[in-house]
C-alpha cells in the first residue's frame, strides 16, 4: 500500500546490516526515525548513511560513539559533522554540489532506504519538501524503499518538483513537530564591514545575487539596504537571512532578470524562523533543485550576476582553499566553484572571494594570505577561475594577471605585518622576477590606504 502510516519502530525494522541509507540534508533529515534506528544498534553493523549539513545531533552516532554500527557520509559538513569527522565517525564526499542529483542517477547504486522529513500530505496528494529542494527527487527515483517522516512545522514552499506524490512513497511515520533548526548569524566584525563596503560599492541596480554563508556576505546585504541600489535579483544556492532582509526591504524585485523574472530562486534556506516564515507559501520565492540553481550554464543566463563567497586561505598565485585546514576537513566545496564560473560567464558578471586577512590560532595571529597553501589543504577554486579577491585592505581582480602581478597584488591585500615576509618569499622563489615592477602596485597601495581610511570602524 502506498503511503501506509506505520510507527518509527516499524520503519527502522526494515534496515539491515550493510545497507546504504539516505537522510537527505538540513531540514529534511529525520529525527524520530533516527532515534528508532539508534535503538537497534546492537542488531546492526556497517550501516552507511548519506547526509548533508546536519543541524541536530544524529542519534545513531551519539549512541554509537566508537562507530561499530553506523557511519555518516556527508556531502557538506556542518559544525556537528566536522566534530564527528574529527573522531572518525563522519566522512566527506567530494563534489560540486550542483552535480549531486546526477551522481545519484548515474554513479551511485540505488539507495536501500531513503528516509526524508517533509510537510504532511496536501490536498493534491503531495508531500512538500519545504525550503530544502536539493537532490531528494533523484534519491527517490531509484531508492528501493521510500519512507517519509511528516512534520507540520516545516514551511510549505513553492518550487519546481519540490515534493513527492503519495504513489511514490512506501511508508509514512509521524514526526515530533520540532520547528526547523536555526542557523545563528554572527555579528559582523570590523574586517567584515570593510570587506562588505568594498563589495557593495561594486553592485549596481539590477544585479542578480548569490550570497554564501557567513558574516562577510551578510555584511554586504546590510550595506546594500543602506544604499540606493534597486531592482536586485536573487539566484542562489543558499537563501540566507541577509538575502531575506534585502527582499523584505523592497530592494529585491527580480524585474531585470532574464531568467525567472520576478522570482527569487534558491535551493535551500538556512537561517532564522523569520527567514522560514518569509519562504512559507510565498509566491515570489521559488525553490529549485540544486542542479538548476548551481549549474554555470543556468547561472550565466542572467546578466550582472554577482557571486560572493568566503574562503579561509589563499596563496600568492590565487589558489583559494575554502574547505579544509590541511587534511582536517571543515565544510565542503558546495557551490562556490560553480557560482564563480557562472558569474564570470554572465554578461557583466562579477565573482568575489572574500576573507579577513588574519585569524587567531592558539593565541597567535596568523595570515590567511600565504606563500603556499597549508600542506594537505584542498583547492576549492583554482587560480585560473578566481576573479575579485577582497580583504579589509582592498580588492584586486586577478583575471589576466601574470603570476608576478598576482603575487604583488595579493601581497597588498595581506595585513601589513605579513607583507614583507610574503614579498621576500615571492622574490626568493621567483614568483616575482627581480628587476620587474608593475605600476599597479603603487596605485593599489594608494587605493588600499584610501579604503582603510574611509571604512567605518
Amino acid at each position: 500500500m502506498s503511503g501506509e502510516t506505520i510507527s518509527a519502530e516499524q520503519a527502522a525494522s526494515f534496515v539491515e546490516s550493510g545497507m546504504w541509507l539516505d537522510y537527505g540534508a538540513t531540514h529534511c533529515q529525520p529525527d524520530v526515525f533516527d532515534k528508532a534506528l539508534a535503538a537497534r544498534k546492537d542488531e546492526l553493523e556497517n550501516v552507511k548513511i548519506r547526509t548533508c549539513i546536519s543541524m541536530r545531533p544524529r542519534a545513531v552516532i551519539e549512541q554509537d560513539p566508537e562507530g561499530k554500527h553506523f557511519h555518516l557520509f556527508s556531502w557538506h559538513f556542518s559544525g556537528y559533522d566536522r566534530r564527528k569527522h574529527d573522531t572518525g565517525l563522519c566522512n566527506y564526499t567530494p563534489l560540486n554540489l550542483g552535480e549531486v542529483p546526477d551522481y545519484y542517477r548515474r554513479f551511485l547504486d540505488p539507495v536501500d532506504v531513503a528516509i526524508l522529513k517533509t510537510c504532511p500530505m496536501d490536498d493534491g496528494g503531495y508531500f512538500n519538501f519545504g525550503p530544502m529542494n536539493m537532490w531528494q527527487r533523484a534519491v527517490i527515483e531509484r531508492a528501493k524503499l521510500v519512507i517519509l517522516e511528516v512534520n507540520p512545522h516545516i514551511p510549505y514552499v513553492f518550487g519546481k518538483e519540490n515534493g513527492v506524490h503519495v504513489n511514490e512513497v512506501d511508508y509514512v511515520i509521524e514526526g515530533d513537530n520540532q520547528p526547523c533548526s536555526e542557523l545563528p548569524n554572527p555579528e559582523p566584525g570590523e574586517a567584515d564591514r570593510k570587506v562588505g563596503q568594498l563589495i557593495a560599492a561594486e553592485i549596481e541596480d539590477g544585479a542578480c545575487l548569490q550570497i554564501g554563508i557567513g558574516a562577510m556576505p551578510n555584511a554586504v546585504c546590510s550595506l546594500l539596504m543602506e544604499s540606493g541600489v534597486k531592482d536586485l535579483g536573487i539566484h542562489t544556492e543558499m537563501m540566507t537571512d541577509g538575502l531575506g532582509l534585502l527582499y523584505r526591504s523592497g530592494r529585491v524585485t527580480g524585474a531585470r532578470k532574464a531568467l525567472d523574472r520576478g522570482k527569487v530562486i534558491y535551493t535551500f534556506a538556512l537561517g532564522s524562523q523569520a527567514l522560514y516564515a518569509t519562504a512559507n507559501r510565498n509566491p515570489d520565492w521559488y525553490c529549485h533543485q540544486v542542479d538548476y540553481t548551481n549549474s554555470p550554464h543556468i547561472i550565466m543566463q542572467n546578466d550582472n550576476v554577482v557571486s560572493i563567497n568566503n574562503t579561509t586561505q589563499i596563496d600568492l598565485q590565487g589558489q583559494v582553499a575554502s574547505e579544509s585546514d590541511g587534511i582536517r576537513h571543515l565544510s565542503g566545496t558546495g557551490g562556490q566553484l560553480q557560482f564563480v564560473r557562472g558569474a564570470y560567464a554572465s554578461k557583466g558578471g562579477k565573482s568575489f572571494i572574500c576573507l579577513a586577512s588574519t585569524y587567531e590560532k592558539r593565541g597567535e595571529r596568523r595570515s590567511r594570505i600565504v606563500f603556499t597553501l597549508t600542506p594537505g589543504n584542498i583547492v576549492t577554486t583554482p587560480r585560473s577561475d578566481v576573479m575579485y579577491v577582497v580583504t579589509e585592505f582592498g580588492m584586486v581582480n586577478l583575471k589576466g594577471k601574470s603570476v608576478a602581478e598576482r603575487a604583488q597584488a595579493i601581497i597588498c591585500l595581506a595585513h601589513p605585518d605579513f607583507r614583507e615576509d610574503l614579498e621576500r618569499q615571492a622574490y626568493e622563489n621567483h614568483l616575482i622576477p627581480r628587476g620587474v615592477s608593475f605600476a599597479c602596485r603603487k596605485n593599489q597601495l594608494d587605493e588600499v590606504g584610501r579604503a582603510a581610511r574611509s571604512s567605518p570602524g
